[in-house]
This record gives C-alpha cells, structure tokens and sequence, in this order.
C-alpha cells in the first residue's frame, strides 16, 4: 500500500509547512539511530519529510499518492505504469506474519534443522556512561577513552594458534562446529544439534595454541577508543558505536559499544529540550528608560540586546538560533533570556536624593 507520509509525521494533510518542519524535528530527535532509536522508523519519517517540504514533490503526492521519479525500471510487478508505484509488492509488502524465517527459528530450537545456529564465540557487547559539558553539544566532537576490554591477541592475530602452526579439524566434531544430541520422547527420538564444546562452533582447533592468548585469539587489555559525539545529544540518548566491545573469540565478529551520555548542568545556562534560558539582572534605570546591553552566549561569545522602555522584572526575550542544534541536524534552538530588575543595597547620597524627588515626581 502507499505510505501515508502525513500520517507518518503525524500531521494533517492541510498542515503548514513549518508544522511539517516542526514535527520532523520531533520524530527524528526521537527515533534517530544516535539515540538507540529504530533506523528504519528514522528512515521512514526522512522519507516523508523530504516529500511533504518539497512543494512540488507533495502536490505529486497528493494528486497520485506517489512522487513521479520518472520512467526508469516503470513496468514490473506492483506498477501500474511509467513513473508510478502505489507501493504494493505482493512478495515483499503482503506479510503473513509466520515467514519462513520463523519457521527456521522455531524447527531450530526444537528439533536442531533449519540454519546452522550462531556460535558463543562473538564479542559481548560493552556499555558505559559519558559526560560531557553543555556547551560541548553545540558541535560534533570527539572524545578519546580508555576502556578495558577483550581486544585481538598481537601475537597471532585473533587465530589463536602460536605463529608458523596451523589450524586442525575438531576431532570432536568432525569440522562440522556441531554435534548431536538425541531425546526421547512420546513421539518417538529427536536428533538436537547443539555448538560444539571442544571448537565453540568453529570446527577447528590450534595445532599449538597460542603462547599469549592461550589459543583465545584474545587478551583484556585497555585500549583508547574514538566515540564521535553528535551535535545536539542530550542526557540519556545512546550512541552505538559499532564494533567497538569485545573482540571475539578466534577472530568471530567484535561487540558493540554503547555510550550513554550525561550533559553536565551549566552554572549560567538552563537546557530545556533544544532551547537554552538565562538570567540577566538590569538596573532600574535601563528597565525605565531601555538600553542595548550585551548578552553572553554558551559558545563564550557575545550578542548585543535591545531592552524596551518600561521593562518590567520577569519580562523575557527570545533571541531565535541561538540555542541547541537540533539532534536531526536541521537548524537550532532559541536562547531565552529572563530580565530581573536589580534593587541596589547601598546607595550614595547623591543617589538617595535624586530617588527622593523621583519618588516625589511619582515615579
């Protein structure tokens, strides 16, 4: 079936093109795949973003429920003519939700057929916590870590055997990196096959074993990893880094590593989602009379800021971009800033006689 773009951002179809914006935003920060979140589902809102912000891409949508890409690959099953697919394929959209797949899964784990099961042997994964300071999310950064993990043995480079020796075939499995297990049941014997204890699955076994690693292909040691840091993270979000856990056994497939990231709060600066607030104290006579006062930024900078005549405490304006980047890399957040009128303690005379005939002109 064609894929309901407003649905997927979750809008109506006479919605605004900065309410499209507005709910791109939302639904990539959530489902971006820096953020643990589903890629598919990322892709999928991209998709439709990227139709319904076009002009003409979306009135194309909206006459024929699909964008006319041209006549490239037009005939074919699902099509309906040159240019168009509605988005049916009988064979990869139509699920019936027990696939073949399932069905491995399920004979596998029962009666041992099917695909040849996974072997122990793959790198666990690795989980650990990162701060990082507010003002580092305004741009992609990278930070250098020292971990202690499994990493591949420098003496036989993950094989496990002592360098000029080879790999034999497991007397115990025959290379086959299984063996069977029988069961008797009321329905008669099942044949199990299970990872094979002696080889773990690999079918082959050092003819000496490595001095270092013991014919592990491995060694713990701390090694220093390069984790990329988006622009725009916030507490809690997780970055998968791929292949950076454990190394395997023999040289099978490494782990993953994930960071999980903690922004330290900031001593001037208030986070709310992208958005940034602040405190700025005036006297009472630039609240009275306005000014052009200078406002300092998270990036250490400075912006010049216009006060109004007659500003009242608590009054708060919005300087626009100047906040967070939004995690989706499509523009940014806005800086609030909080006005407070400052009351002076200790006035001179001068200046207790000028509030004086203020008071007595009312003011």
């Amino acid at each position: 079936m064609t894929k309901d773009y407003y649905k997927i951002l979750g809008v109506s179809r006479d919605a605004s093109t900065e309410e499209i914006k507005k709910a791109f935003h939302t639904l990539a920060h959530k489902h971006h795949p820096y953020k643990g979140g589903d890629e598919k589902k990322f892709k999928e809102i991209n998709e439709a973003y990227q139709v319904l912000s076009n002009r003409e891409k979306r009135a194309q949508y909206d006459q024929f429920g699909h964008v006319f890409e041209g006549a490239a690959g037009a005939q074919g099953a699902g099509k309906t003519g040159p240019g168009f697919d509605f988005g049916f394929d009988f064979g990869k959209d139509f699920e019936f939700g027990f696939g073949s797949s399932n069905i491995e899964e399920i004979f596998e784990e029962f009666f041992g057929f099917g695909r040849k099961r996974k072997t122990k042997n793959q790198g666990r994964d690795i989980e650990i916590e990162l701060e990082i300071n507010l003002e580092d999310t305004l741009n992609e950064i990278e930070k250098r870590i020292p971990l202690g993990k499994y990493v591949i043995c420098s003496r036989c480079q993950g094989k496990g055997a002592e360098p000029g020796t080879k790999l034999k075939e497991c007397f115990t499995c025959r290379g086959t990196g299984e063996v069977q297990q029988i069961k008797e049941t009321i329905l008669g014997s099942f044949t199990r096959y299970t990872t094979c204890p002696q080889c773990q699955g690999e079918g082959k076994i050092p003819e000496k074993s490595c001095n270092v690693c013991q014919g592990e292909g491995r060694i713990k040691k701390e090694e220093e990893i390069e984790i990329l840091i988006p622009a725009g993270v916030d507490t809690n979000q997780i970055i998968k880094v791929k292949e950076q856990g454990e190394a395997g056994r023999r040289g099978a497939k490494a782990g993953d590593l994930y960071v999980k990231i903690f922004v330290r709060p900031h001593k001037v600066f208030k986070r709310k989602g992208d958005d940034i607030y602040i405190n700025i104290p005036i006297s009472f006579a630039i609240a009275c009379l306005g000014d052009e006062i200078d406002i300092p930024l998270l990036d250490g900078k400075k912006i010049s800021l216009k006060v109004p005549a007659g500003t009242e405490s608590g009054k708060v304006l919005r300087i626009s971009g100047k906040g967070i980047p939004h995690f989706s890399g499509y523009g940014r957040g806005d800086m609030y800033v909080n006005l407070i009128i400052k009351t002076p303690k200790n006035l001179t005379k001068q200046q207790k006689e000028l509030l004086e005939k203020l008071k007595e002109e009312g003011v």
